[in-house]
């Protein structure tokens, strides 16, 4: 069984699967030691890591060369979020993903807001044909990945982020994608609506109000994805243990 049908098969569960979001190979070593069934890399946090803003600020280079090495390393599927695709054409966002396919990737994240010069949701029409044109070049070079399709209205807070999610979803789903993404999501009402609006398995995101996983499991979400946030929390304890250092005049702290 490929990677793409193992990781494929994780989203037609009755249990959801955490992924757990990385930043470089040793992180996707310790999520795969945890249990962890599949990884993917969090464009914030991978963005950070190297010293960028989020918003393909990190060269693409950069996100294929740690593609490879982390396939090279683990057993589980791995997916890569590649924001809007480091490219405005079909045929550049699919050459893009037959480059992450061919370094071992299972899996990718594309979203429909573009980042620069501030972040806004692309016309919903017009990034139902950009999907549907990088679907038939995928199929064309019989390149087979997860395609998980993010939309942002409440990421973006937008006034009628459920109603707008819910018209892109009807939009999105039926171009031969196989997931949809809807990051700050929150009220069990509005994700309950969301996952019975759609066919395809919904993957929703860590915040701090999200409900607990045996109450995502009541509401059909099949994907819960970490975000930036761990990374996030392990850069904020490094920084106190750097200053506990110094204050201490010693190591002691790092035994502590």
């Amino acid at each position: 069984m490929s990677t793409f049908e193992t990781f494929s098969q994780l989203h037609q569960q009755t249990e959801p699967f955490v992924l757990g979001n990385i930043w470089d190979v040793n992180s996707a070593h310790i999520f795969e030691s945890a249990g962890y069934k599949a990884i993917g890399t969090s464009s914030h946090a991978l963005a950070n890591a190297f010293g960028y803003d989020d918003g393909e600020n990190l060269p693409f280079d950069s996100i294929l060369r740690i593609a490879r090495r982390v396939s090279e390393s683990v057993k589980i599927p791995f997916t890569v979020d590649i924001e809007g695709g480091y490219s405005d054409t079909a045929s550049g966002i699919a050459e893009h993903i037959k480059m992450l396919y061919e370094a071992g990737v299972a899996g990718i994240n594309l979203e429909d807001t573009v980042a620069k010069p501030t972040r806004q949701l692309r016309p919903a029409a017009e990034f139902k044909n950009l999907l549907t044109e990088i679907v038939n070049l995928l199929e064309k070079g019989n390149i087979k990945v997860f395609l998980n399709i993010r939309t942002d209205p409440f990421l973006l807070g937008a006034p009628n982020a459920l109603d707008e999610t819910i018209s892109r979803i009807n939009m999105y789903e039926n171009t031969g994608v196989h997931g949809i993404f809807v990051p700050c999501v929150v009220r069990a009402g509005d994700i309950q609506i969301i996952t019975s609006e759609t066919a395809l398995p919904v993957n929703v995101m860590c915040m701090p109000a999200l409900p607990d996983f045996d109450a995502l499991k009541s509401l059909n979400v099949k994907r819960i994805s970490m975000g930036p946030f761990l990374f996030n929390k392990m850069t904020a304890q490094t920084g106190t243990l750097a200053k506990n250092v110094l204050e201490a005049q010693s190591f002691a702290p790092l035994f502590a």
